[in-house]
């Protein structure tokens, strides 16, 4: 049991002993002061230390010193069963908010829990055990069954499934096998990997995502310095209210113990805790919320600016397609769509283009690389070879008309990969970017949640761009588009949107940095986005799942509803009985509820955006300029 929780149970027995004495047994003052004072002291005497020490330092204004000078002010007036009811009950919201900080620190101590402490590197055949950060690039490490990945690297032997849940939310594991890359901060499951590692250690994945959790929570919301600022000219007004409702009655006549009995209870209702500690404590438990969903948010500011998204503009490949290509269709004309496909890989064996990797994957049988004579790259167009005595080529249309041959000109959704062999035309293949499995829940989700606009933004072709735009739904469409054309069509989008309202760019790439920094909101896709987009993004989601938009814009909208209703609800209790205690209807046991009372319910509606389930797609929109 920690020190705060035994002072709490230690002060609340003598606090019960006193009440009985005081309302009971009707005890000699001098005793009730004695117990009640001592659990005074038990569960209070940080806040008088906090108190003076601020005092020594010229910053008292604040919650320890209304806590302080209104309980020893009830002491002074003989009211001890309400200082200590003060001090007590301050203690409990103060208890409270440790409990929801250290929940929220949990759920971020499960994501820095992904640093590794060490590596096994292999040198000069022998396996050492050294710190991550003294491994070099290019060097090959082993890791085990059951330890996690220190580095970034490719998998030279073994196969295994690891275990991404801390980086990326997902429970399913992730398989790998030679050639696969792989990240550091997951975790090998099943059997020993040897790995060649291909960054350093201050490059890692885990290096940029810790440095990334450590800086959120520095980043404050526009409501956060709103309640900072507000707190600064509140409290020295309060106190200066205070003095003048126990001076100017007891001047005029009136009597002097009710009417400090009234300022101390003023005071007491007056202290902004609730909005002090509830609204940045929401906003950290929403960041925490997010780190579980496997979204990284780099600060409360940009968690309020989701809140008020208005349209969402995507990159293409990458985003919303894998940035993988595979066969969509194979058109034959002289032989089966089979050998087709299998001519096409033989001849494409040599080369390292992403299409031809396609297509040698799709190939039915292993290539016999003593069948290819000879393959060059013809720039440009595609491939010659030389397989079996017979001249193949593979390439673009541009490539069959350079050797007058007729071809197939259909129009279709990806790229029209040709085939001839010996000068007769074999058939074409479309080889096309595969969508993500989520992408059209994602735009689905987005306008069913009042983000009016959805927009793509491609360097690809009109048609494939178009067909993609299509099959998703998305609203608009820009292709054929240079990196500084897709920052330009930003520019314009956002010049278009509506005054508090916000435009978020998603992206992945290197090109994409510009837009991802330009835009009110840059989402990069963070687990095989490049350093650059992360680093200009202010949201990272680290399983490239665009479904975690519409969540992530979800789970902000519910946070800034709940500091809305904090703000609302603490400032109409805490005004309605301070014109309560004018009038002397107000005691302070009444001014206990408005204070802690208050912050205790604002503390435990804040610890609701700790939930990371995804609200209703449908919820309202809070107004824009609602906090």
């Amino acid at each position: 049991m920690r020190t705060i929780e035994k002072r709490l149970i230690g002060g609340g027995v003598l606090f019960a002993v006193g009440l009985i004495l005081h309302y009971a047994v009707d005890a000699p003052g001098w005793l009730q002061l004695v117990i009640l004072g001592a659990s005074y002291l038990i569960i209070g005497y940080d806040v008088l230390l906090k108190a003076a020490r601020n005092m020594g330092h010229g910053n008292f204004l604040d919650e320890n010193f209304l806590m302080s000078i209104a309980t020893l002010g009830a002491f002074a007036i003989q009211m001890y069963p309400e200082a200590a009811a003060v001090m007590l009950f301050y203690q409990v919201g103060e208890w409270f908010e440790d409990r929801a900080v250290n929940r929220t620190r949990k759920s971020i101590s499960d994501l820095m829990d992904i640093q590794p402490e060490s590596a096994r590197v292999i040198r000069d055949g022998r396996a050492e055990t050294v710190d991550p950060e003294e491994v070099s690039v290019g060097e090959t490490i082993e890791i085990l069954a059951g330890e996690k990945i220190p580095l970034d690297g490719i998998v030279l032997e073994g196969c295994s499934s690891l275990d991404t849940k801390a980086l990326t939310g997902e429970s399913v594991p992730r398989d790998v096998a030679p050639g696969d890359e792989i990240v550091s901060g997951t975790v090998n499951l099943s059997a020993k990997l040897t790995v060649r590692v291909t960054r350093e250690y201050e490059d890692s994945t885990v290096a940029k995502v810790l440095e990334l959790v450590e800086d959120s929570v520095s980043r404050k919301a526009p409501a956060e310095r709103f309640i900072t600022r507000f707190a600064r000219y509140y409290t020295p007004a309060v106190v200066v209210a205070a003095l003048v409702i126990a001076v100017i009655p007891s001047i005029l006549g009136q009597d002097l113990v009710t009417w400090v009995y009234r300022a101390l209870t003023f005071l007491v209702v007056s202290c902004p805790c609730a909005l002090v500690i509830s609204v940045p404590l929401s906003y950290f438990c929403g960041i925490g919320a997010a780190s579980r969903m496997g979204v990284l948010v780099k600060g409360a500011n940009y968690l309020e600016a989701l809140s008020k998204v208005h349209s969402v503009v995507f990159d293409k490949t990458g985003t919303l397609t894998q940035g993988r290509f595979e066969i969509s269709k194979v058109h034959a004309v002289e032989t089966d769509d089979c050998t087709l496909v299998d001519v096409a890989a033989a001849a494409e064996s040599a080369s390292n283009h992403p299409i031809s990797a396609s297509i040698r994957r799709a190939s039915r049988n292993p290539i016999d690389p003593s069948s290819v004579g000879s393959a060059e790259e013809v720039a440009g167009m595609g491939v010659r070879a030389n397989i079996g005595g017979s001249e193949v080529l593979v390439g673009n249309h541009r490539l069959m008309r350079s050797r007058d041959i007729a071809y197939c000109d259909e129009e279709v959704a990806g790229t029209n990969v040709h085939v001839a062999r010996d000068g007769r035309y074999l058939g074409h293949i479309v080889v096309s970017d595969v969508v993500k499995d989520d992408s059209r829940e994602a735009v689905s989700r987005l306008k069913g949640m009042d983000v009016v606009r959805t927009v793509m933004l491609s360097g690809d072709s009109k048609h494939i761009c178009s067909d993609v735009g299509s099959r998703l739904g998305i609203d608009e469409v820009r292709s054929e588009l240079l990196p500084g054309d897709k920052t330009d069509e930003l520019e314009r989008i956002m010049s278009e949107c509506p005054a508090g309202r916000k435009v978020a760019f998603v992206g992945d790439g290197i090109n994409d940095a510009p837009s991802l920094a330009r835009a009110d909101i840059g989402i990069a896709m963070g687990a095989l986005g490049s350093d650059a987009a992360i680093e200009a993004a202010d949201v990272v989601i680290m399983d490239d799942a665009p479904s975690k938009i519409p969540a992530c814009i979800g789970l902000a909208r519910r946070v800034n509803r709940i500091v809305i209703q904090n703000i609302v609800f603490a400032l109409a209790v805490k005004f309605g009985i301070m014109a309560l205690t004018l009038t002397g209807h107000a005691d302070m046991w009444l001014a206990v509820f408005g204070d802690v009372g208050v912050t205790i319910l604002a503390i435990l509606n804040a610890m609701r955006c700790l939930r990371s389930e995804e609200p209703s797609a449908s919820a309202p929109m809070p107004r824009p300029d609602a906090a």
